[in-house]
């Protein structure tokens, strides 16, 4: 015999019911609901944080001084198996070859390339020899080591994969080295001795006359960023004949187009008449299809290949981390390369690796406070989360610094408001009509874009491992 106190026994065991059961009792009763949520929302603070420029006409042109100091990229390789060759064409990077368009003769010059392979530890060049070969890294880190003021080792700077040293010892068969090149990894390089490209240089007509171009151009006055110098006299008394001068400015200025992040949202009429309350469907539906939207423009302004900031970096403004991890040493130098940084972005795995770094060393930086938000900083330059910066599958990321705004000649975001059915600023939901099938549509749209001044506004640190605390945790 049961108890009177035993609940919840279903009916088919014979029990009679003795109350209103609760799945009954919610068809009569209001629940309590949340709007829709979206795990994809992130804070954007790339978005909420680049000043916002309009762009009447759809196209933002970038006018600069003239620059004479070309090439300083980054080249490329091809491999079968272990056989390396540098792609002729990426040859162009090289400053010496930029703009040399001769298919055959870049081959040749190609082809003339040797393997090197280096184990870590090992000095590649040594500091006072002769400069005498073009090294091209295909893969690895290089660090390159000087003597300080009192003779004491320092260590100047690090390369990596793509970049390249000793291509001015090409021209100048005096030349020696400035500096050590150590493998801190297995590295290989490809070798082009100064006496296999002085054989070609004198069987190609067209390379002598653009080496001589070159010697020209680089030869006319400049400042230290390779801009047409502007004559000036200082500190003189009397009445000197002083230096005429004007400012020449780039003939091909680069222009930036906004681009579009568009997409169809479709309700069924009969969803939008019957469903709308308490919460109005096509407004939720359209809320949730704008945030997915700008959660596409912030990736965009990262990655897209024409105008995202990572692939818009100048190379002179990459660095690479001195050991792996990122530490304080490295954020210091990233920040040294320009004036008034005014953020930094990393991925959030990113300033947890910095972090441990910091207490690894008793460091704890202040964090600032930004919008109401405390926020992680370096130097007193916040630092913001965005986890559109890739992760590579070594497990290293970038981190960024930049200057924005258009009066200090920093990054810029681009953007047209007052376009027809705006919805937010450079947003627009557009009514496209009912099919046969009862379903209305709306086009929504996003234009965009983003702009780097000048090559300082914007730097990186390249190589940001991941995986591992520092040298000592490991």
């Amino acid at each position: 015999m049961s108890s009177p106190l035993t609940t919840g026994l279903a009916a088919s065991e014979g029990e009679t019911q003795l109350s209103l059961s609760t799945a009954a009792a919610r068809n009569l009763a209001t629940t309590t609901k949340s709007t829709p949520q979206m795990q994809e929302i992130s804070s954007r603070w790339l978005l909420r944080m680049l000043p916002w420029v309009q762009v009447s006409s759809g196209t933002y042109r970038v006018n600069r001084r003239l620059v004479y100091r070309i090439g300083d990229g980054r080249v490329s390789f091809t491999n079968t198996g272990s056989d390396v060759q540098v792609i002729p064409n990426e040859l162009g990077e090289l400053a010496l070859l930029r703009d040399f368009d001769d298919g055959s003769v870049l081959r040749a010059l190609a082809d003339r390339f040797t393997r090197q392979d280096y184990e870590a530890g090992q000095a590649i060049t040594v500091a006072g020899s002769a400069a005498d070969q073009l090294h091209l890294i295909v893969h690895g880190k290089v660090r390159k080591d000087g003597v300080g003021a009192y003779g004491d080792p320092v260590q100047v700077g690090v390369l990596a994969d793509g970049e390249f040293f000793g291509d001015q010892a090409l021209l100048e068969p005096e030349a020696t080295w400035e500096h050590t090149a150590r493998a801190m990894t297995a590295v290989t390089t490809l070798a082009l001795p100064r006496q296999a490209f002085d054989e070609l240089l004198a069987n190609s007509p067209t390379l002598r006359e653009h080496v001589e171009r070159f010697r020209i151009k680089a030869a006319l006055p400049q400042n230290k960023h390779g801009e047409a110098e502007i004559g000036l006299a200082s500190g003189h008394n009397g009445e000197p004949v002083l230096p005429g001068t004007f400012v020449d400015y780039e003939l091909s200025p680069r222009e930036y187009e906004l681009a579009a992040v568009q997409t169809v949202l479709r309700v069924h009429t009969r969803v939008a008449d019957l469903y709308n309350e308490p919460m109005n469907q096509l407004e939720q539906q359209l809320r949730l299809t704008i945030e997915a939207v700008r959660e596409r423009q912030e990736h965009e302004l990262v990655n897209n290949r024409d105008f995202g900031l990572l692939h818009n970096a100048d190379y002179r403004q990459r660095i690479h981390t001195r050991t792996g991890p990122p530490t304080p040493d490295d954020l210091d130098e990233l920040l040294s390369k320009r004036r008034s940084t005014k953020l930094l972005l990393a991925h959030p795995r990113a300033i947890a690796a910095f972090s441990r770094e910091c207490t690894r060393r008793g460091i704890y930086p202040d964090p600032v406070e930004v919008d109401g938000h405390r926020v992680p900083a370096w130097r007193g330059v916040p630092m913001f989360p965005c986890g559109k910066i890739p992760i590579t599958d070594a497990h290293t990321t970038s981190i960024l610094a930049m200057r924005t705004g258009e009066q200090d000649q920093g990054v810029i975001g681009l953007h047209q408001t007052g376009i027809p059915d705006e919805y937010q600023p450079s947003l627009s939901v557009r009514f496209m009509g009912v099919n046969e099938q009862a379903v209305m549509s709306y086009l929504v749209s996003a234009y965009f874009s983003a702009a780097v001044l000048v090559p300082d506004a914007l730097g990186v640190l390249d190589d940001v491992q991941l995986s591992h605390y520092g040298d000592q945790e490991r």
